[in-house]
């Protein structure tokens, strides 16, 4: 495998009247052998919830999960003591480590929370969970990558345990931008948030992902405004 390609109307679907998701891997009822993940990427759902619903307390235990709320906000509940409400233009980790257990509510009784939620397999097992939150300065990201997630402590991003970065860029029309990776035997998976770039010259539409495996460099153009999620993540554990 050198590439994938998911174009955004074959993703799997869970319409529950409360909850419409977009799965762009296996995931619950939507199973498709062919689509279990990238490298150790293994889940991008495209979730909106209803005001004043959500996902009741659940576990998970050795998984990095990651919410990137797109509009909206949600109310976040854990078993490790937390309370928090995570806006559009925050980032939410949960390191599940030797487990946890949580909740994520829409935070209005009026509007629908639409928000991405990740997971990455954890590098350490079984070590103690861990909770991160951060916000974003959105002009940090335009016609550049910004990382949001990083396996390095102490820098300006959120602490993952796993060598995986998450970036965000924002193109303007007619603009070009690079992407390096950080480790030359990860693979990257670009996902389009809105837009129609080009990607390693694959023409991408809205919510379209493109996993890269050869190369350490990806060009990407932007005939029109465009916004990109970039996920960086070993082939292999």
């Amino acid at each position: 495998m050198t590439q994938v390609l998911h174009k955004a109307e074959t993703r799997g679907l869970a319409d529950h009247g409360w909850l419409h998701s977009r799965h762009s891997f296996s995931f619950s009822d939507y199973q498709d052998p062919e689509r279990m993940g990238f490298g150790l990427l293994r889940v991008i759902n495209d979730d909106i919830v209803k005001p004043g619903m959500g996902f009741g307390t659940h576990p998970h235990a050795n998984m990095e999960i990651i919410s990137i709320p797109l509009s909206g906000s949600l109310r976040h509940q854990d078993s490790m003591g937390n309370k928090h409400v995570v806006s559009a233009g925050e980032v939410q980790v949960m390191s599940a480590g030797s487990g946890v257990t949580h909740s994520e509510y829409n935070n209005s009784e009026q509007d629908d929370v639409n928000f991405l939620q990740i997971w990455i397999f954890s590098k350490e097992q079984d070590i103690a969970p861990r909770y991160g939150q951060q916000r974003f300065d959105p002009q940090q990201r335009v016609n550049r990558f910004q990382t949001l997630a990083s396996p390095e402590k102490g820098m300006d991003t959120i602490w993952i345990n796993q060598n995986a970065w998450l970036s965000l860029a924002k193109q303007g029309p007619g603009s070009e931008l690079v992407y390096s990776k950080q480790l030359e035997t990860n693979g990257v998976y670009f996902f389009v948030l809105s837009g129609a770039p080009t990607i390693a010259g694959r023409q991408l539409a809205e919510r379209d992902g493109l996993g890269l495996v050869e190369g350490g460099e990806f060009l990407i153009k932007a005939d029109d405004a465009a916004e990109i999620l970039a996920i960086e993540v070993p082939l292999k554990s």
